[in-house]
């Protein structure tokens, strides 16, 4: 039987690592203990969306970002209604610190038990919290655990006196301590006498010491109510490498990792259903040590890194590799690639502004397992580099207003150079726009069963420049197929192994089509349709050297589903 295939999305090189080194790779990671946890219900197959308040919209024209702003923007992320598709259609909400702090990104706590005033009053998120909820959202808020501001009440406190019993909360010794293995130095002169205090970032952010079971006591108090006062439905917790610091070891020590498993314990006794996610910036191997009775989820940092170093580089080792080594070690739920973050350059800014490219990694990044979590403004191919004030600029909403609609005011930060291209109203109603391209992988997740919940099947190329993989679950499988080289490709061979694919499945049906439209791609080469070929499945569920069409084009990503 022949098949038609519609829609494709133009990219960058990448291909497979093979089959073997796939799997001595996912060999060598030794799956976690005690990884039985029960997922939240609202996971399967959903996205996740980080907004920093600040920079996302200003509701009252100082310039700034608000509770009330973002509240009034809700719609864009999801506006409740299944049946539309006019929204992104996230499920969960990341805000970056929202908790009362001295600087401008808030990862400097002063004060945990009150909101930042720039964003608003405590009313003000409870109502942005509601209104989340009532479209089906989650909200989940940073937790810094690992340090404060060097302005806390406590640790101002400890400073000027040393007999103080906030002291205990903090670290101080009269001589330095040893550099850590970066070669960085983490003890800071106190201000006021002959000693020194640890803070691993920097000295305005001191260290809690989680060796005084105070601490940790205070941490469990300032969650709770997070979790029951202001109804928040979970954590990002930031740099929980770095909680405890032993012998000049500053990261993955016993003692962090007990740190987590007795929070986590009581989040989950607090708020049963509670989600927390942690950032452990590190290799998938270092990742693994942080699993069993420990946070939920954590990011998937080698996922954003390889997928963009292959569509950046035209290099296609290796970016399988990453979500194999996850999905055969730990549930997908608790694993969360993502592209970029609030402190990384921009996916465009990394691609070079080559917004086909940014396609091509959207589609992989939402094609693979997990939990996948995007970066405010991804969606519409921001820009922005270090410093990090220029990859947290405010958010674009329309050419039709001043600075793009974020605020009547002047902004906090300039707008990026590029507002005019990557803003909502110029993409939303565009079929072809980087925005609309999330907007439906975003909710093909959330319908597709094989991609919400399917298992991670590599298929092999018999060139470098493919990269290809399978998702499945029961009867119903995706089959992913990228030529991310610069060349069109004839000849193009794939084989998969046994189970791969429902027997006898041979109906590959696009997803990424604009609503209510069927478009045929055209090869470039010959300026005719393509039409795929049925796979050939066998008996057991394997195929071997399908060819889905006659010239596969160039920098270009095909979605089918198999059932």
């Amino acid at each position: 039987m022949k098949t038609r295939l519609f829609s494709a999305f133009a990219g960058r090189p990448f291909g497979p690592a093979t089959g073997a080194a796939l799997l001595a790779a996912t060999l060598a990671c030794t799956p976690p203990e005690d990884l039985a946890r029960t997922p939240p219900t609202w996971a399967s197959g959903a996205t996740c969306y980080e907004i920093f308040v600040r920079s996302f919209a200003d509701s009252d024209g100082d310039g700034m970002g608000d509770l009330k702003g973002l509240t009034a923007r809700l719609d864009y992320l999801n506006d409740g209604d299944p049946a539309t598709r006019s929204d992104l259609g996230v499920r969960c909400l990341w805000l970056m610190p929202v908790a009362e702090a001295p600087s401008y990104h808030g990862y400097d706590p002063v004060d945990h038990y009150a909101v930042e005033r720039d964003y608003g009053t405590t009313d003000e998120f409870k109502r942005f919290v509601a209104e989340a909820h009532r479209r089906g959202m989650v909200v989940l808020v940073d937790m810094v655990l690992n340090h404060v501001s060097s302005d806390y009440p406590a640790f101002q406190k400890a400073l000027a006196d040393p007999a103080a019993p906030e002291r205990r909360l903090f670290r101080f010794q009269p001589e330095k301590g040893p550099l850590n293995k970066w070669g960085g130095d983490n003890w800071h002169t106190s201000p006021l006498r002959d000693e020194y205090y640890y803070g691993f970032f920097w000295k305005g952010m001191p260290d809690l010491n989680y060796e005084d079971p105070d601490a940790l006591e205070e941490m469990r108090r300032v969650a709770t109510y997070w979790l029951t006062e202001m109804d928040v439905d979970g954590f990002r917790l930031d740099a929980v490498k770095f909680l405890v610091e032993a012998d000049g070891q500053a990261d993955d020590t016993p003692g962090t990792h007990q740190v987590l498993r007795d929070y986590q314990a009581h989040l989950m006794r607090t708020k049963p259903g509670v989600f927390t996610i942690g950032e452990v910036f590190d290799s998938t191997a270092a990742l693994l040590t942080y699993y069993g009775d420990q946070l939920d989820g954590y990011f998937a940092f080698e996922i954003g890194d390889s997928i963009l170093a292959g569509v950046r580089d035209g290099r296609g080792t290796g970016i399988v590799a990453p979500a194999m080594r996850l999905a055969y070690s730990v549930p997908a739920w608790r694993w969360s690639p993502f592209l970029r973050n609030h402190d990384q350059p921009r996916t465009a800014t990394v691609l070079g502004g080559d917004l086909a490219k940014a396609k091509v990694a959207a589609v992989l990044q939402f094609t693979m397992p997990g939990l996948p979590f995007v970066y405010y403004g991804e969606e519409l191919g921001m820009t922005g580099d270090k410093p990090d004030e220029l990859i947290r600029t405010p958010m674009a909403w329309t050419m039709d207003a001043p600075h793009a609609g974020f605020t009547s005011g002047t902004p906090w930060q300039p707008l990026a150079a590029d507002s005019l291209r990557a803003n909502v109203g110029a993409q939303q109603g565009d079929p072809e726009s980087l925005h609309r391209l999330y907007a439906t992988l975003i909710h093909a997740r959330r319908e597709v069963r094989a991609l919400a919940e399917g298992t991670l099947i590599l298929v092999e190329s018999n060139t470098p420049d493919v990269v290809a993989f399978i998702r499945r679950a029961g009867d119903e499988a995706v089959l992913v197929v990228a030529n991310v080289g610069v060349d069109h490709l004839r000849g193009l061979k794939l084989s998969a192994g046994a189970a791969s694919l429902p027997p006898g499945a041979n109906a590959p049906l696009d997803l990424l089509t604009g609503p209510g439209k069927a478009r045929w791609v055209s090869d470039a080469a010959s300026g005719g349709p393509i039409r795929a070929t049925a796979i050939p499945v066998a008996a057991d569920g394997s195929f071997r050297d399908y060819t889905p069409m006659e010239v596969m084009p160039r920098q270009t990503v095909f979605v089918f589903r198999v059932r």
